[in-house]
């Protein structure tokens, strides 16, 4: 079971970690201690839905239509060497600083719905979940553990950049370090994409 959990969790964990207006949004609620756990979970269970309906949507698909695993795995690798190349390429010509900013915090509604905006508005996070977690799911036979290992790095990162910002800020203040990270998250992809393509 840890072989199915694992990969979703660390797949997951990789397109997650990626900096975004998402993230710098946590960060900074993070960084300001406002509405923390509610950014958060916010953020945890939007990522779970999209997880949850790519696992459960792709598998009914594919009994339905044969072909489309195929093409979706192929279609996944594709994107996945593409994301890499764009992080190996942040991580060649650095630059990237995310700070927090300064002035007084919105109310919870307003703070909440505006993370919404950010995270359903983005066409990436129906490419990451949906789509890419989707179709890797079906490389597996338990695409339940698989979604679960996803859903749950999600969560984790999310409550983990919220809570550990004011620790993580000195760190990611400085380009280097967004340059390792985007390092990291390019291999991560090209082996993913490897898995794929060679299955």
């Amino acid at each position: 079971m840890i072989d199915t959990f694992l990969p979703g969790y660390l797949l997951s964990l990789s397109l997650i970690v990626a900096i975004g207006a998402q993230n710098a949004f946590v960060l900074r609620q993070g960084l300001r201690r406002q509405h923390v756990f509610w950014v958060c979970l916010t953020c945890g269970l939007s990522d779970a839905i999209l997880i949850v309906a790519g696992v459960a949507g792709f598998g009914a698909l594919a009994e339905k239509a044969p072909w489309f695993e195929t093409a979706m795995r192929y279609g996944g690798a594709v994107f996945l060497l593409w994301y890499g190349w764009r992080n190996a390429r942040s991580a060649w010509e650095g630059g990237h600083v995310l700070q927090a900013e300064n002035g007084a915090g919105a109310p919870l509604v307003p703070t909440v719905l505006t993370l919404l905006a950010l995270t359903w508005l983005n066409p990436h996070v129906y490419l990451d979940t949906v789509v890419l977690i989707g179709s890797i799911s079906a490389q597996y036979d338990n695409r339940l553990v698989f979604g679960a290992g996803a859903v749950l790095a999600s969560i984790s990162f999310f409550f983990a950049l919220g809570y550990g910002a004011r620790l993580l800020a000195p760190l990611f203040a400085r380009a280097s370090s967004w340059r390792v990270l985007d390092g990291l998250i390019a291999l991560t992809m090209w082996a993913i994409a490897a898995g794929l393509l060679f299955a």
